[in-house]
């Protein structure tokens, strides 16, 4: 399996705090990964040491399977917190700047991103009269410039209103599937980052606490029972001998049994005559939102 990222304890000490502590993700080519977490939760310091916008205090990264980053960080296309903009030129006036920073000689290119980007019939339009979702998509035709193999995005969602959102989003999914970029992205709309993403990381002040792909996404958000009990630990144990293997403890004591779903009274007397008080017991189903908030009940 070919990897576009590979991060071993990576760590970012700010100050005697640790903004990053010790994450270690592996992002296989071709996939959109999703990089969830609360405001501060080090998402953004991450993706600024993975592009070379920040020292790691330790730890270890690969860039499609090198270590020479300098060579590799070529491949790459960010937009990291605000990439600039110039408020008084156009789209095309905008990537003309960046291609020349960045040596391309091919003007094909600027005509080519702003038509791929959906901005090709905004004519002599300033960026300064450009909607959010307008100057969303120049920045990442700006990240696109230099043909990346790797794109990543912090929160390129963040203020859109629908349709905006939904251009960005058939545009990522376009990149993705068109061009076969790999694309490391940060966003808040986690129902929006369902749509998108092949796999997930959930960071919560600076640790990784936990990683898992679509498919294993959507096997933890079926429909299930969620019991709420006294003694979690003497039901678990209960569950795993008498009904069934097939359930998770969350971080808060809730348990969340997948099969065995039309037999709920059965299971409720179950724990009862074992000494076991049931203060709820109710069908329950989830999505991203719903799951990364059961992930965060636990680290609060």
């Amino acid at each position: 399996m070919e990897y576009a990222v590979q991060t071993r304890d990576l760590t970012k000490v700010f100050a005697g705090r640790s903004a990053v502590n010790r994450v270690s993700v592996s992002i296989r080519q071709g996939d959109i990964y999703g990089f969830i977490g609360e405001n501060g939760a080090g998402k953004t310091t991450f993706m600024r040491m993975l592009c070379g916008l920040a020292r790691p205090t330790r730890g270890t990264i690969q860039i499609f399977g090198s270590d020479e980053l300098e060579k590799q960080r070529r491949r790459i296309g960010c937009t990291i917190e605000s990439p600039a903009i110039y408020p008084a030129l156009t789209a095309e006036e905008n990537l003309e700047v960046y291609r020349i920073l960045l040596g391309i000689s091919s003007k094909e290119v600027v005509l080519q991103l702003v038509g791929f980007v959906g901005l090709g019939n905004v004519g002599k339009k300033k960026a300064r009269d450009f909607s959010l979702g307008m100057k969303q998509r120049l920045m990442i035709a700006i990240a696109l410039m230099g043909s990346p193999d790797l794109l990543i995005l912090d929160e390129p969602m963040n203020g859109l209103d629908p349709m905006g959102i939904k251009e960005v989003r058939d545009l990522l999914l376009a990149l993705n599937k068109e061009k076969g970029l790999t694309i490391l992205l940060s966003s808040h709309i986690l129902d929006e980052l369902s749509r998108m993403a092949t796999c997930y990381g959930i960071i919560h002040e600076g640790n990784l606490i936990d990683e898992f792909s679509a498919e294993a996404l959507e096997q933890r958000c079926r429909n299930n029972l969620r019991i709420v009990v006294d003694d979690p630990h003497k039901a678990k144990e209960l569950l795993a001998t008498a009904v069934s293997s097939n359930f998770d403890v969350l971080p808060d004591g809730v348990l969340v049994v997948y099969d065995h779903l039309d037999e709920a009274a059965a299971i409720n007397q179950l724990l009862v005559s074992n000494g076991i008080a049931v203060s709820a017991l109710a069908p329950g189903e989830q999505n991203l939102e719903a799951y990364f908030m059961d992930k965060m009940g636990g680290k609060r």
